[in-house]
């Protein structure tokens, strides 16, 4: 594949890189954090391959790579970081009064943005570490004598040191999603594990700082606390950076924002943090102790609703306070893990029923993923949501392999990955996990085979396809060449010289530009409005022999919010060659510094022998344009 484009193309659909604030990813999710929602066209980011699935959690984009994720990161972080984007978080869009649900909604979707967002960076760290454990440990069992060698305590250290300096990496997260300094935060966080610190607070004398006393709180495997700090490093130096004079400002603000950061920090904001987290962990505590397996199987057949909606992570920190204090975990990794079994199974029972010999393979490997690797976003994108009744079989066999595990008293003693491969974290109740894992797994396929399914929603034609009937929108059903008529009056310009690369590259199709003279978009050819954008600049439509044209009105206008567009049409309309589709301004788009040539694309171009330009130097709206052969 080349990633390069798929990257330039997704950077574009979200917005273009100025509307993206930071870039991070997790094991399966490019994730996006936007500025201005309405900028991003998220159905064309679904139809872009190899895209998954999206969610939207707060004001965070999550696309669902699977297996190529790290190259598609690799290529956007890239041009994000080449872009000069400024970090600032801040959605300067503005908005209307709320109303007190609104803003209750929009308050819970900040918070869970903000702590998924913290926590994603830290959960490789946490794998890999959890995971060196795992190792360890089946060696040692294997070997006693060389958890007495120097090598073992060595690794030990390694593997210990992702959950010791936690509240650092936590702190980290947060900054970088406020749009702050990360280090300021971090200096703060790295103090609450500082040996110093820590001999300090072990002693008998109580301490005190400005007179003010200090509680005594262990903040290694802490999170909570860390994420309280992150927040007030960026609101300190905000408010610092507005009160100082610039040119002190680069002595000053660093100082004064970890001095006030840490007085609040170890007075307030750390021991509240700690506080609350302890709280939240005993309120599960509670609830496995007075509706037992319940519990789990509640939390196991609740969790491929919490993936699909980006919110899996704001249960991380509350599983890493629970691996920190009690020190053992009876819910939320059991869950996970589960949840992944149930996935894998639903696909098991997707191939054992499914006819299609392709499509059985690929369920069989997606069953593997899931199992093996604890990757399940593309069974979840690729199979079970897309069949549908394949779901009711993950919640069954979740739900199912939860009460039991947790009825034979499955416990996690170590932060892991939720993988069979994982069982050595359970230490001496692996067995009732790996009860519940067969469980989950029979359960869910069982379920999935029974229910049934409609494969030829997934599965795509035969090798040796069924003549298409005349009346089939298809390329293949159209013999002749298909005329694309210019939807603008101006001087066209070659698709390389448009003024963009995604364009001028052919990363969204093949076509042509014009530069118009006249502020009008008419209909290129008899058709359907495919889609439509938020901010009214650009157009699809959909027309004879299955092309798909995209009408893309100037170069980063989409920042104009529809400032100086009004469209016309609708998504859905059935619209006649010359209809009136967008009126713009071609002055207002200018005065805001945009170019405004005008893109004109065969999306699918691709599935064409050839789009042959047939018009040069200047057109009128309805002149020949683009001819495209089969």
């Amino acid at each position: 594949m080349e990633y390069a484009k798929i990257a330039e193309a997704l950077i574009e659909l979200s917005g273009g890189a100025g509307n993206i604030s930071s870039v991070t990813h997790c094991s399966t999710r490019l994730r996006l954090f936007i500025r201005n929602k309405s900028s991003v066209n998220l159905e064309q980011i679904k139809k872009t391959k190899p895209v998954l699935g999206t969610v939207f959690s707060g004001d965070e984009l999550q696309i669902v790579l699977g297996k190529n994720l790290i190259p598609i990161y690799n290529e956007v972080s890239k041009l994000h970081e080449n872009s000069g984007a400024p970090a600032s978080a801040a959605d300067n869009t503005p908005k209307g009064p709320m109303t007190p649900k609104e803003r209750v909604k929009d308050l819970s979707s900040r918070l869970i943005g903000f702590i998924s967002a913290a926590v994603t960076p830290l959960i490789p760290g946490l794998v890999g570490g959890g995971m060196l454990k795992v190792f360890l440990l089946l060696i040692t069992l294997a070997w006693p004598a060389f958890g007495e060698t120097q090598t073992y305590d060595l690794l030990s250290m390694v593997a210990n040191i992702p959950f010791y300096f936690m509240p650092v990496f936590v702190a980290y997260g947060a900054a970088k999603k406020l749009g702050a300094t990360p280090l300021y935060a971090m200096t703060v966080a790295a103090c609450l594990v500082y040996p110093n610190f820590v001999e300090l607070l072990k002693g008998e004398d109580p301490v005190t700082i400005l007179s003010i006393p200090v509680m005594v709180v262990n903040y290694s495997s802490t999170l909570l606390p860390a994420l309280l700090i992150g927040a007030c490093a960026h609101y300190v130096e905000k408010l610092l950076t507005k009160i100082i004079p610039g040119i002190i400002r680069p002595v000053f603000v660093g100082m004064c924002t970890i001095t006030i950061t840490f007085i609040l920090g170890i007075t307030i904001l750390g021991p509240l943090g700690d506080l609350v987290g302890s709280y939240v962990v005993n309120i599960f505590l509670w609830a496995n102790a007075h509706i037992g397996p319940l519990a789990v199987g509640l939390l196991a057949g609740c969790m491929p609703f919490l993936v699909m909606t980006g919110m899996h992570h704001a249960v991380t920190p509350f599983m890493v306070q629970a691996i920190s204090d009690p020190g053992y975990d009876i819910m939320f990794r059991p869950a996970y893990l589960l949840h992944n079994m149930a996935e894998g199974g639903a696909c098991l029972g997707v191939c054992l029923r499914a006819k299609n010999k392709a499509f059985k393979s690929q369920c069989f490997g997606l069953a593997v993923g899931c199992v093996v690797a604890g990757v399940t976003e593309p069974a979840i994108y690729g199979v079970n949501l897309r069949l549908k009744r394949p779901l009711i079989g993950v919640v069954c066999g979740a739900a199912a392999g939860g009460v039991v595990a947790r009825l034979l008293g499955a416990t996690a003693y170590v932060y892991g990955y939720s993988t069979i491969l994982a069982l050595p974290i359970f230490e001496h109740t692996f067995l009732a996990m790996l009860a519940g894992i067969v469980v989950a797994i029979a359960v869910a396929a069982a379920v999935t085979f029974v229910l049934g399914f409609d494969e030829s929603i997934c599965v795509e034609e035969e090798e040796t396809p069924v003549p298409a009937p005349a009346a089939d929108p298809a390329p293949a059903a159209s013999a002749g060449p298909v005329e694309v008529y210019a939807p603008l009056t101006g001087k066209v310009i070659p698709r390389e010289q448009i003024p963009d690369e995604t364009f001028a590259t052919g990363v969204l199709g093949d076509g042509v530009g014009i530069e118009p003279e006249i502020g009008e978009v008419v209909a290129p050819f008899d058709g359907e409005i495919s889609s439509t954008t938020e901010t009214f600049h650009a157009v699809g439509v959909s027309g004879p022999g299955g092309i798909e044209l995209l009408i893309h009105v100037g170069v980063d206008t989409v920042n104009m919010k529809g400032d100086g567009f009004t469209l016309l049409v609708k998504e859905g309309e059935r619209v006649k060659k010359g209809q009136n589709l967008i009126a713009f301004d071609i002055e207002k788009i200018r005065a805001a510094g945009y170019p405004t040539a005008t893109a004109v694309l065969v999306t699918n171009s691709e599935d064409y022998a050839a789009c042959k330009v047939s018009a040069d130097g200047r057109v009128s709206a309805g002149d020949s344009l683009i001819t495209v052969e089969q």
